[in-house]
């Protein structure tokens, strides 16, 4: 496991196009979410200890917030034929075992991560309406190894300000995971 931080895109950034299978084969693309009061874009994956660490408060998360106009997806961009964990196969599993109820996407060119410049699993990236950047960082406090409950509570707060019209302070901590495991001569060369 290589602890890696997410790369704190700058903020304001128009949200990166994507078009993407889910789990079911559907394309899901960026359009799909215009009319959202915020999108919430999640690189995850299956077998991150720090994704399996807050998958529950994920789950929990998007009940909470799709109902009040928050769109969220999560984009896998592992490469599956090094992680076999990682595949759409199981991606599928995935999804009813953590109980996700947003699509869940495979990026199998990576072309969608290193156009987030996503660096880690988790990596949260949240737009507002325009969907513009505002918040791009980590989910909490908790870590698998810090003994802290997992409650959402810096992208809960983030999301809140949006919906109440209210702007996201700026000082935002970078999440920490697992690095995404690139292609064999691939990673960007963000890192």
């Amino acid at each position: 496991m290589s602890l890696t931080p997410s790369t704190m895109l700058e903020l304001d950034t128009k949200a990166p196009d994507f078009s993407l299978p889910d789990t079911n084969g559907k394309t899901v693309s960026l359009n799909d979410f215009k009319g959202a009061k915020a999108l919430l874009v999640m690189f995850i994956c299956n077998h991150c200890p720090y994704v399996k660490h807050v998958r529950k408060g994920l789950a929990e998360m998007a009940r909470d917030y799709l109902p009040k106009g928050v769109a969220v997806v999560g984009i896998n961009s592992n490469d599956a034929e090094t992680y076999q964990e990682d595949s759409p196969k199981n991606m599928k599993k995935e999804v009813d075992r953590a109980g996700y109820t947003f699509p869940y996407l495979y990026d199998a060119t990576q072309k969608i991560a290193k156009a987030y410049r996503a660096a880690c699993t988790p990596d949260f990236f949240l737009f507002d309406g325009k969907q513009k950047l505002v918040y791009r960082g980590q989910m909490d406090d908790s870590r698998p190894e810090n003994g802290l409950p997992v409650t959402g509570k810096n992208l809960r707060t983030a999301m809140d300000l949006i919906i109440a019209d209210k702007p996201v302070p700026e000082n935002q901590k970078a999440s920490i995971g697992c690095n995404i495991k690139w292609k064999r001569g691939s990673a960007p060369e963000y890192f």
